[in-house]
């Protein structure tokens, strides 16, 4: 499979290692490379939500529970997500599903991912601003309380 970095459609993201001497940390190189054994990898979109998680031997992704119950049924390779549960799954890359066919899914998740980083960050933003707008009417008022 192509490196995450270099597939098309993939806007910005971070990288997250798990090692497994239970070490984590965030890594601007590429993945994998450095000191300690590395048990998996968590790509974030920005808003820090996990769209991928990289395994010794399999990949998983986030998708519709429709659509990963029917590529579980259809290959025997695709199974349900440890990390996403439902919302997920994870694959083991045997040949099955073409790395095109993989590719599509990182991108879907990545997409995914970011659509509910993006509904979070809008709910939080209103919440400041309610926030704000009440600090302001206080500052007017003079008042202290709620």
């Amino acid at each position: 499979m192509k490196a995450v970095a270099e597939m098309s459609g993939l806007g910005e993201f971070g990288v997250q290692e798990r090692r497994v001497d239970g070490g984590a940390g965030r890594r601007s190189e590429r993945p994998g490379e450095g000191t300690g054994l590395v048990e998996h990898i968590y790509y974030t979109v920005p808003g820090e939500k996990v769209f991928l998680v990289e395994r010794a031997k399999t990949l998983e992704v986030r998708c519709d529970e429709k659509l990963g119950r029917v590529l579980r049924e259809k290959y025997e390779t695709v199974m349900v997500s440890r990390y996403f549960g439902r919302g997920g799954i994870e694959i083991v890359p045997s040949g099955q599903l073409t790395e095109a066919e993989i590719e599509d899914l990182v991108r879907l998740s990545y997409n995914l991912s970011r659509e509910m980083a993006e509904k979070e960050g809008v709910a939080t933003g209103a919440e400041r601003e309610m926030a704000a707008e009440e600090g302001a009417d206080h500052a007017e008022t003079g008042r202290t309380d709620d």
